[in-house]
């Protein structure tokens, strides 16, 4: 067995790569426990969104090292790999741009209602019936962004460009001269029209977007979601959408994806993506080569390039 077991549904480019690296693969973490010979197993290439926990580390009494594939790395119990001087690291950066690219894409997409203008363009309506209804201006408003991180940072900056007002929550101010910190997300959410979550997932973000957070955005606002399915109380939020306590969504993440709650795809006011956000070619191309390096970096001795605990 070698010392490297790469888990996860990886890419052809992907797996040819950790293959010439020596690794033995895993579709998934439920099946540890039949791997032969895993006593010798020191490195974990990890990518997915099984929870990779304290049993499944213990499986592996040599790991020193769990390379996530992913800037999210809330699948990972970090505090049981900590304990066990297990180290993880994860793809920060590399996939900043994609992602951000597509919150604002989103926001578009909704406010602009595209997906039913290009429908309306592509059944014949816009021959027989005249011009598609007026629609959304997003240009000027005034955007919340919840969690100003890396990607938060990179979605406050392409909004500005749209002359946009941004407000943003994050643990503490930073130094964002012209743009306004709160200390709550409802506070946040009362001063916005749209509102882009941008939190790391997590035991710790669950159900951050509350409730009270989606009424205080009101009736006209928008609600963008690229991080994890879990920081918003999803069942709040599909009751405001039907409702119109909210104006719509644009959402790349859902609780229990791939099957999302039905009550989605009855919504019109909803912009839904498959979890795409780095999902281009030359993102997930950089996201594996780090993920790689880091494998490589703590078998070679020297130090990991992106280390989270």
């Amino acid at each position: 067995m070698p010392k490297i077991l790469a888990i996860g549904p990886y890419s052809d480019d992907d797996h040819a790569a950790l293959a010439a690296l020596g690794a033995a693969f895993l579709d998934g973490p439920e099946g540890l426990g039949d791997v032969a010979e895993r006593d010798a197993v020191t490195a974990v290439a990890y990518k997915g969104h099984k929870p990779f926990g304290a049993a499944q580390m213990d499986l592996l009494p040599a790991l020193g090292l769990i390379a996530n594939y992913g800037v999210g790395y809330d699948a990972i119990d970090t505090a049981a790999a900590s304990a066990r001087g297990v180290k993880v690291t994860n793809t920060p950066d590399v996939l900043n741009d994609d992602v951000a690219d597509l919150a604002v894409a989103m926001l578009l997409m909704q406010g602009r209602e595209m997906e039913k203008a290009s429908a309306w363009a592509r059944s014949g309506d816009w021959k027989a019936k005249g011009e598609y209804r007026l629609n959304r201006k997003i240009s000027g408003g005034t955007a919340g962004i919840v969690g100003l991180g890396r990607i938060g940072r990179e979605i406050a900056d392409r909004l500005a460009a749209f002359k946009m007002d941004i407000h943003y929550f994050a643990r503490s101010e930073k130094d964002t001269p012209g743009w306004t910190w709160h200390a709550d997300p409802v506070s946040l959410a009362k001063a916005v029209d749209y509102l882009v979550v941008a939190l790391v997932g997590g035991k710790d973000t669950e159900g951050f977007v509350s409730k009270e957070v989606l009424a205080a955005l009101g009736p006209r606002g928008i609600v963008v979601n690229i991080s994890r399915g879990t920081t918003i109380d999803e069942a709040a939020l599909l009751d405001a959408l039907e409702s119109g306590a909210i104006a719509g969504a644009g959402l790349d993440v859902f609780l229990n994806e791939p099957a999302i709650d039905p009550r989605f795809y009855a919504l019109d006011n909803v912009v839904i993506q498959p979890h795409q956000g780095s999902g281009t070619v030359e993102t997930r191309a950089a996201m594996g080569q780090l993920q790689r390096d880091n494998v490589s970096a703590f078998l070679g001795g020297s130090g990991l390039l992106t280390p989270v605990n």
